[in-house]
């Protein structure tokens, strides 16, 4: 299991991408378990008002969350590529550059440490 985590404007987003062998979620709208990996991440927007409030580049930004969509990925890297576009897109969503966006690979082991 891979933490893919985007970092801009003070706030980080964190997906998880489940590979080969390792048992992804399984709910509703869940890919096909037969997929070899499986990409899980909110998914969100700035909102006029209500949502939750996010300190974003020291100014607040209401946010309203969308329920997550896991997607299925043959490869390796097809999966990576498309969990870093998403964590750029959902920041752009709120207002931040998606060049701004410092995204990195973690597995999920050295995370825990």
């Amino acid at each position: 299991m891979l933490l893919v985590r985007g970092s801009a404007g003070g706030t980080t987003l964190t997906g998880t991408l489940y590979e080969r062998g390792e048992e992804p979620p399984s709910f509703k709208g869940a890919p096909d378990e037969a997929a070899p990996y499986v990409w899980v991440c909110d998914e969100f927007y700035a909102v006029e008002s209500g949502g939750s409030v996010q300190e974003v580049a020291g100014e607040d930004v209401n946010v309203a969350f969308e329920t997550p969509m896991p997607r299925g990925f043959d490869t390796r890297e097809q999966a990576l590529a498309a969990a870093e576009e998403h964590v750029r897109t959902q920041f752009a969503r709120i207002g931040v550059d998606p060049g701004d966006v410092v995204v990195e690979i973690v597995p999920e082991h050295e995370a825990e440490a």
